[in-house]
């Protein structure tokens, strides 16, 4: 591929002898992945599970279809493999409060609620309207529980949450110098200056970051560049300014230490990982891991309330009695037309742009609530009375919006529709019809 001139020259400069090998690697076939998603029960997934990604025990190299049922149902999700890495590198733990801060198109907060194994609270947070868009989509299909979507610019985030997350991931924004094998247009973006713009737009983000942290707690940084002013010297500018250490992080087959000499010459910095193409089975990526050396208090939080009561409060208990088994999602919260649960750790919403506060459980219509499609993903189907098993032709009308003939002798009703095991939407059945409500923005023929 065609790559720019000074962009060429800068990085034999900067790799010497690796420089020949590293600017082949452009000319390669990039690598595809995927995790198969452990929030969800089992069920019969017809994927190639093959070549496992030895950091993370559920990834796989491999393409996915991505108008599979396995997709669909959000059983698993397509992500680069070095993407993979950076979560793995936070290790977020059940119960932790956890922000991904710029979380499009939502790969990494996917696997954090993964690893978090849905408990704690995840605040997932993008600046880009179009993309917080796609992150709902990713978040609602993988099936995160009460997960706060915001589309926040992070000096706003960081006046409502003060010195509250355990630990922020950073994938910043970047000159991408890491996905041109795979986005060629990126190029053409690509300039000498760019790396030096962008590393004044990381700085600002992490600026903003150090407030959001608690004392005591972790930031993940990481970018798709191999630019060292957005990676090694961003770093130690930010050891330099704030009370922070560098983490060591265990490398694997392939990964590379963060080059000292590329920055200030801090030793430290050889605790972070670059992932090179022409080492590593991945796109360009580095990664760091710094722990906040400050101590003081954790910070407070004035904590979003119920606003269901009386009329909504009535149809809620009819529909979930109707519909439900020991399921009980409280406390519940009228966002628009959308009755949602929430996790009662997250704020006030007065003042945020809210994609999503929480998991969404219906909409609400004249005396009535019906099931959305979010909960389909999310809830274990033990806890829905009337189940259904579909074949995979009959998905296949399922997600097109057609209507499914059924056992005429079926009870009328709502029904949770599952695929080979994977719970894949709701429908109602309606004298031998399972009439469709799979969302019409989402449909498409498989």
């Amino acid at each position: 591929m065609e790559l720019p001139e000074k962009f060429k020259s800068k990085y034999k400069r900067l790799l010497g002898e690796e420089y020949e090998n590293f600017i082949k690697s452009f000319d390669e076939e990039a690598d595809h992945g995927f995790r198969i998603n452990r929030l969800k029960p089992k069920a019969n997934l017809q994927i190639n599970t093959k070549e496992p990604i030895e950091y993370v025990d559920n990834g796989f190299i491999g393409k996915i279809d991505g108008k599979s049922a396995e997709h669909q149902s959000g059983y698993i999700y397509s992500q680069e493999p070095s993407a993979m890495f950076v979560a793995q590198v936070a290790d977020p733990k059940p119960g932790e409060k956890i922000l991904d801060l710029c979380a499009a198109p939502g790969g990494k907060s996917t696997q954090l609620a993964s690893l978090m194994n849905n408990q704690g609270l995840l605040v997932s947070n993008e600046i880009d309207r179009g993309r917080a868009k796609i992150l709902v989509e990713n978040i609602e299909r993988f099936g995160v529980k009460n997960p706060l979507i915001l589309n926040e610019d992070p000096a706003n985030l960081s006046k409502h949450f003060k010195k509250y997350f355990d630990k922020i991931l950073i994938d910043a924004p970047c000159s991408g110098e890491g996905m041109f094998r795979k986005n060629h247009d990126a190029t053409n973006y690509w300039s000498e200056d760019y790396p030096k713009e962008c590393a004044t737009l990381q700085r600002e983000i992490i600026k903003k970051a150090v407030k959001m942290l608690k004392p005591g707690g972790q930031i993940i940084y990481s970018t798709c560049t191999f630019a060292p002013e957005e990676d090694e010297q961003i770093i130690a500018w930010l050891v330099d300014n704030y009370n922070f250490k560098i983490l060591p992080i265990e490398k694997f087959k392939g990964m590379s230490s963060g080059r000292p000499a590329w920055a200030n010459g801090n030793p430290d910095l050889s605790k972070t990982v670059r992932l090179f193409p022409h080492l590593f089975r991945g796109d360009g990526h580095f990664v760091a891991k710094l722990q906040s050396l400050d101590d003081g208090k954790i910070g407070k939080i004035k904590h979003q309330r119920s606003n269901v009561s009386g009329n909504l409060k009535k149809d809620w208990e009819k529909f979930n009695y109707d519909i439900f088994v020991n399921f009980d999602p409280h406390p519940l919260l009228k966002f628009g037309e959308t009755l949602y649960s929430f996790n009662p750790e997250i704020p006030d919403l007065n003042g945020l742009k809210v994609m999503r506060p929480g998991t969404p459980l219906g909409q609400i219509k004249k005396n009535r609530i019906e099931p959305a499609y979010g909960l389909a993903l999310e809830i274990n189907p033990e806890h829905v009375k009337n189940k259904l098993n579909i074949t995979r032709d009959e998905w296949k009308l399922y997600v097109h919006g057609d209507t499914i003939p059924t056992d005429s002798n079926l009870e009328k009703g709502w029904y949770l529709l599952i695929c080979d095991g994977m719970s894949i939407g709701f429908g109602k059945v309606v004298s031998g019809t399972i009439k469709n409500f799979f969302p019409k923005g989402l449909r498409f023929k498989a």
